[in-house]
């Protein structure tokens, strides 16, 4: 075991460690830390009745739950692992601090300990789909891969078996990044616009979050940013080590780039290699067309043109994203779950057919504005169906668009999904494409994005 982890556990070994939140990515971390001899605490807002299984596999697995609004209160903790969704100063965790508690996160741990490589990967759109193909690229290389993160796995629980050889390659969130003082090897950022400012007290925090992904690296670092994005690529002023950047529209000097007739390639240092053709991606969309970019910008040096092209040809895309359900009745069904923003609903399902579609759209209000995305609807949807606390906003943006018209689109406003399916099939005729991409997170009516796609799914297979 390297002598880093190995002086970790003993550290905290006979301490009290509070972990905020019981969900699946802490789960693990009650076992690695009791196996070290750690006091476990599993803290959280919710009652013993809303935790359901989680609750019982927390104390099967050596933890003592805290729960209810006072969670955080009187810990007696000598260390808090808080979770990515609470707010970093929080008077609680401020008053753990000034108390001489350790606050910090499984992700920071994790940067502290790992003994390889790290590829880490954020943005406000495309982080999950570009961390996948980095993956899947690497390990077609033979690379064995720890991938994880924000993407809904955490890597801290495999920290003993991870070698120097190895890559972790790790999505990461602006919750994540907000208190991290350690930079990866590698850092991309997809892109960045209005985003969590439900939760970020501001557009500056939220950009001050995202910039700590280069802020720490060294010179031996490599950073990747979108040239195309104005604020990705206002990062460049803070990088310290090799500077890779990608475009869709321009030619680039050092990273990968699309040219005018469609032919993906990477240059480096003034040796450009051709890659592929942009229409060979099985993924589609324009938007996919930029996370390949990335990264490729971001595994060159690792993975050669052959190899990129291969994974480019038959990876089919991550779940929940711009996903084909069903055809029924000739009509397309699909769920893009993942569009828990305007900028990602406009550069995903938006972009991605010749043809208007009905769009499912609407749900938990982040406080970002629709503008952009209602200049873009009447041009693309012909049906629009809302449902969710953000409907307001998007049928308001919509109608305020200059291309709107009475009917352009239809708008229909419901109550659920299923309501929302089916007013999609009554007025979806053969030919027809339907696609859930909600322009908004989900926590008004779902835990996360992940089950209001599985939702959809279910009732679209259901349709007889």
């Amino acid at each position: 075991m390297d002598n880093k982890i190995k002086s970790f556990f003993e550290f905290i070994n006979g301490k009290t460690i509070a972990l905020c939140g019981i969900g699946g990515s802490n789960l693990p971390l009650i076992r690695l830390f009791g196996k070290y001899g750690a006091r476990v605490l599993a803290c959280d807002k919710r009652e013993r009745e809303a935790l359901g299984e989680n609750a019982e596999l927390a104390e099967q697995y050596g933890a003592s739950l805290r729960l209810g609004e006072d969670y955080l209160s009187d810990l007696g903790a000598d260390i808090i692992f808080r979770t990515p969704g609470m707010k970093f100063y929080m008077d609680e965790l401020n008053s753990a601090r000034e108390n001489g508690v350790y606050v910090t996160s499984e992700m920071e741990v994790f940067f502290d300990l790992c003994p390889c490589k790290i590829i880490a990967v954020t943005g406000s759109d495309g982080k999950t789909t570009t961390t996948t193909v980095i993956s899947e690229i690497l390990k077609a290389k033979g690379y064995k891969v720890h991938l994880g993160g924000n993407i809904g796995r955490p890597l801290l629980p495999d920290i003993e078996s991870i070698s120097p050889e190895d890559v972790a390659v790790v999505e990461l969130s602006s919750f994540q990044l907000i208190s991290m003082r350690k930079s990866p090897d590698i850092a991309v950022v997809t892109n960045l616009a209005p985003n969590h400012l439900d939760i970020h007290k501001d557009m500056q925090e939220y950009i001050d979050s995202k910039k700590n992904i280069v802020l720490h690296q060294n010179a031996f670092g490599k950073a990747v940013l979108n040239l195309d994005n104005d604020i990705s690529c206002s990062f460049r002023d803070d990088v310290r080590g090799r500077m890779y950047l990608f475009s869709r529209r321009s030619e680039v000097t050092n990273g990968a780039y699309m040219s005018e007739d469609g032919t993906i390639y990477m240059n480096e240092y003034g040796k450009k290699t051709e890659i592929m053709k942009a229409s060979e991606i099985k993924i589609p969309g324009l938007h996919n067309i930029e996370n390949y970019l990335a990264a490729i910008s971001a595994v060159w040096g690792m993975a050669d043109a052959e190899t990129i092209r291969n994974v480019a040809m038959n990876f089919g895309g991550v779940e929940h994203r711009a996903e084909l359900v069903r055809v029924l009745d000739g009509v397309r069904y699909y769920n893009d779950a993942i569009g828990t923003s305007p900028t990602r609903t406009v550069k995903g399902m938006l972009s991605l057919f010749d043809q208007k579609i009905i769009l499912i759209a609407g749900g938990y209000d982040k406080h970002i504005p629709y503008d952009d995305m209602g200049k873009v609807v009447p041009e693309t949807v012909k049906t629009l169906i809302l449902f969710g606390a953000t409907a307001d906003k998007i049928e308001a943006a919509t109608k305020a668009a200059p291309s709107y018209a009475q009917g352009n689109p239809v708008i229909i406003r419901v109550e659920s999904m299923e309501e929302a399916v089916k007013a999609a099939r009554e007025n979806a005729s053969d030919g027809d494409i339907v696609a859930m991409s909600p322009a908004s997170a989900s926590f008004d009516m779902y835990k996360n994005f992940a089950e209001k796609g599985l939702h959809f799914k279910r009732i679209v297979n259901e349709m007889e």
